[in-house]
């Protein structure tokens, strides 16, 4: 099957090809008629075989230097933290860590390591492997652009900046193989939440270090016959934009919870995916088309699932640029465009419009600043910055990463901006990967993206607007903004760091270097054979708790 899928991406990606719909539903066609009678979903739901679309192919499956929801849905597979979150509740659960212990201070976090934790060629998982683990993703030369999620332990900060070169300085100690010892700068209320992000998974030394060393970015240590990790499943096969296939790792700590035998991650753009759903090529799809969702609701609204997310739409300035520099011109932007317009007409999948960035009730807290739509306004604003009725304002791109929604999105956009204040904006798509690296490298002017919630609380959000963050690319600075942040972490009560963040966020839209859209709900197609997945606001599907059932 994986021919069939390499056919129909090869289709999806000739954009002149017409008409394009007709060939799809062809290739389809003809490839069903020559195929053996049962579809992969048959099979697979008898063999407890998974096929999911992951929507693009994921940039890598080091879990110390990716940042995007593709590759966590695969690492998720691979990979297991010191805690994980249950399937149904979110809640935090017992790891690769046993049980642990807290200081009365909550200073102090004491972990036992489950004695029956395996890596997939049989070594045991020990502290050992995590302070390795948590040297690597903070060493400077690795830029890892999430290592700031390990700043709650005390001096990761000075060490990834290279303030210190003594990683002992780092509250992290192992007395023995099963014992780790975390010590915090300050309490952190959600720090066991944390510790299940990718950011905190282990990976396995001897493996890093026969495939090019510690900090070594680019590494053959993830190919299949290299790859050795923690979690229940492990790397079968990664066929380049066709496919990788995960199979049981015998070596689980709890195997026997692990049903499917083998999960297919297909990275099929996201009209084909819906086209394999329905011909039965698919379990799982990783979105669904806007212009069908509608049509889902009417007819199969058993398998059409919506469901809450903790995630923000928005909008991400180079601050860098021209009159992108001016906050003037910034809020411009973001008061000219009409959010009801894209979530009711557009989306139609429940969708809230963001007048402020951080999503609602994120860990109980809700934002009081907001940001209006006021055409009116955005030209008085874009005129006192110099460009009455957008009369001299220069070219400027709006970058997306390639998908039918982010294009009809951005053309909706493109068009309010001509019309409210006389802006001209040229939109380009590139393909994940690229779009990745054009973002890191800051070589854009307005770029499309997105934020889910890592645990469920404010700073996973307002942290993206601190100075040092490795996921904020729109160059933007603030000095009280990053004092505030860093007040709400060092907060002796939970008023005093409500307060903090409302403060934080206030400074976000005043500045506006983020312009926020919407608010995420997340919209798959499931079939009825797929038991154990369920609505989750952070989008964490633990695989080991999913069973395939047979369905006539």
């Amino acid at each position: 099957m994986h021919r069939l899928f390499f056919y129909l991406k090869r289709l999806s990606q000739k954009r002149y090809c017409q008409p394009k719909r007709f060939l799809l539903a062809t290739a389809l066609a003809t490839l069903a008629a020559c195929s053996p009678s049962r579809t992969n979903v048959e099979r697979g739901s008898q063999n407890q075989e998974l096929y999911i679309g992951i929507g693009a192919e994921p940039a890598a499956l080091d879990p110390h230097i990716t940042t995007g929801l593709t590759e966590y849905s695969v690492m998720l597979a691979l990979f297991e933290g010191l805690t994980t979150l249950d399937p149904q509740t979110m809640a935090v659960r017992p790891g690769v860590a046993k049980y642990w212990e807290v200081s009365g201070d909550g200073l102090t976090y004491t972990f036992h390591l489950d004695s029956q934790a395996r890596w997939s060629n049989g070594d045991p998982v020990t502290a050992q492997d995590f302070l390795f683990s948590i040297e690597r993703i903070l060493s400077p030369a690795l830029g890892a652009p999430y290592a700031y999620m390990l700043y709650p332990l005390r001096g990761a900060e000075a060490f990834n900046k290279g303030e210190t070169t003594d990683f002992s300085s780092v509250g992290l100690h192992a007395p023995d193989p099963t014992t780790l010892i975390c010590q915090l700068s300050a309490p952190t209320p959600y720090f066991l939440g944390l510790l299940a992000h990718n950011t905190w998974w282990p990976v396995h030394p001897p493996t890093i270090r026969q495939h090019g060393g510690m900090t070594e970015r680019i590494s053959k240590w993830t190919k299949p016959g290299n790859f050795v990790g923690n979690g229940p499943y492990t790397i079968e096969s990664w066929r380049l934009n066709n496919g990788i296939t995960v199979s049981r790792n015998p070596h689980y700590r709890e195997v026997a919870q692990a049903a499917l035998n083998r999960i297919h991650f297909l990275p099929i753009d996201m009209q084909t995916e819906e086209r394999a759903f329905r011909a039965g090529y698919l379990h799982i799809t990783s979105s669904v088309p806007v212009h069908r969702v509608d049509w889902y609701r009417e007819n199969l609204p058993e398998q059409l699932h919506i469901d809450t997310a903790l995630g923000t739409y928005y909008y991400m300035l180079n601050t860098t640029r021209g009159p992108l520099a001016d906050k003037r011109v910034r809020k411009a932007l973001a008061y000219a465009i009409d959010r009801e317009q894209i979530t009711e007409h557009i989306l139609r999948a429940g969708q809230k419009p963001a007048y402020h960035f951080t999503p609602p009730n994120a860990g109980g807290y809700n934002a009081e600043a907001r940001l209006p739509h006021d055409p009116s306004l955005a030209r008085s604003l874009l005129a006192e910055a110099g460009f009455p009725d957008g009369a001299g304002f220069p070219a400027f791109e709006l970058l997306y990463n390639t998908s039918e929604s982010h294009r009809t999105i951005a053309e909706a956009i493109q068009q309010m901006w001509k019309t409210q204040l006389g802006i001209n904006v040229t939109l380009h798509n590139q393909e994940w990967k690229a779009y990745l690296s054009t973002r890191q490298a800051g070589d854009f002017d307005i770029l499309r993206a997105a934020w889910y919630g890592d645990y469920d609380d404010p700073n996973t959000f307002l942290d993206l607007g601190t100075t040092d963050n490795g996921n904020n690319h729109s160059a933007w600075s603030h000095p009280e903004y990053d004092r505030l942040i860093q007040s709400a972490a060092q907060a002796d009560s939970a008023e005093k760091r409500q307060q903090y963040f409302q403060e934080a966020e206030t400074i976000l839209l005043e500045e506006m270097p983020y312009i926020p859209i919407y608010f995420y709900v997340t919209s798959r197609l499931i079939h009825p054979s797929v038991q154990g997945w369920y609505p989750s606001l952070l989008d964490n599907h633990p695989y080991q708790a999913i069973h395939l059932k047979a369905v006539h």
